[in-house]
């Protein structure tokens, strides 16, 4: 096998599907394979390897707890969640817990799935050949920190303030069109979406505007218990965190601390923001592209003109 291939290791309980794993990707990684997902973390502090595919439901280690240990001690490695089924406590555990790239459901279909492997495999090589990435930001600067809470009585927005230094500029909005109005003008860290509706407004700008704006993180509260919603704000959206609405505070607070650490980081380094490249938005919204088309020109025009601040 040569060596300039991605490794990929495989993880489920079931050996027919790795088997059919192993066939589908001969040629185009090293192809490692386990149905022990206590193998699977011990061979990725062992070795390089560039992506990891758990499925969810396996006996004693699940795919969340797979993707979680491999995201502490290996970050460079991208991470796939597999499963059969829509498990809300899987779904939301793999982006707060694990910080999937891509959440697959099975049957999957074999060149989309080549397609996220690819993907993701071209962005770890790159990052693990890449000198000195840091794990975490070493200081988040408050006084450039801002936080956008996007909610429509305020509740989150006042425990958002709370829980945050007061250094940390907070700035709410009771609208998408209010909360564009700031993230035109500001220079916005992290977002905090109230999502109150599957087919609303809010799901769809939080995709587009992951488009627009990578190293801008979103935690989303939601009341909805609805695992598909959550999957397309995983894999079309690269949401940072998912929290049930009322969210626990210290749930929140460590998911603000952690978001703008992060923020943090990808501003430093650039490269890291094609980890939070998503897919296609499947979902369409004619009414809320046409209404919003001129903030997402503020949005792109004003990015253009603080790029050039900075620089």
């Amino acid at each position: 096998m040569s060596v300039d291939l991605p490794t990929v290791l495989f993880v489920d309980d079931e050996e027919r599907i790795l088997r059919s794993l192993r066939m589908l990707f001969r040629g185009r990684c090293e192809v490692l394979a386990t149905t022990s997902g206590n193998e699977a973390i011990e061979w990725t502090r062992r070795r390089r390897v560039h992506v990891v595919v758990s499925d969810q439901r396996m006996p004693g280690v699940s795919g969340v707890d797979v993707l979680r240990a491999v995201a502490r001690h290996s970050p460079a490695t991208m991470r796939i969640l597999l499963t059969g089924y829509a498990d809300l406590d899987a779904v939301t555990g793999s982006v707060n817990d694990g910080e999937i790239f891509r959440f697959v459901e099975k049957p999957w279909n074999a060149q989309h799935l080549i397609g996220i492997v690819d993907q993701a495999a071209q962005i770890a090589v790159r990052d693990f050949a890449a000198p000195a990435i840091p794990a975490r930001a070493a200081v988040v600067e408050p006084a450039a920190a801002r936080v956008l809470v996007l909610d429509d009585d305020g509740a989150i927005a006042a425990q958002v303030r709370e829980l945050l230094p007061h250094a940390i500029t907070i700035r709410h909005a009771r609208t998408i069109e209010a909360a564009l109005d700031v993230l035109a003008e500001e220079d916005v860290a992290v977002m905090v979406a109230q999502l109150t509706s599957a087919g609303g407004d809010v799901a769809v700008a939080l995709k587009e505007l992951k488009r627009l704006q990578p190293a801008l993180l979103a935690i989303v509260v939601s009341p909805l218990r609805d695992s598909r919603v959550i999957i397309g704000l995983i894999n079309e959206g690269q949401i940072f965190r998912f929290l049930l609405q009322p969210p626990v505070k210290e749930l929140l607070r460590r998911g603000l601390i952690a978001a703008l650490e992060r923020h943090a980081e990808l501003r430093t380094t650039a490269q890291l923001q094609s980890r939070h490249i998503v897919e296609p938005a499947r979902d369409t919204n004619a009414s809320l592209s046409g209404r919003l088309a001129h903030y997402w020109r503020r949005l792109r025009d004003g990015r253009l003109v603080r790029g050039a601040r900075a620089g």
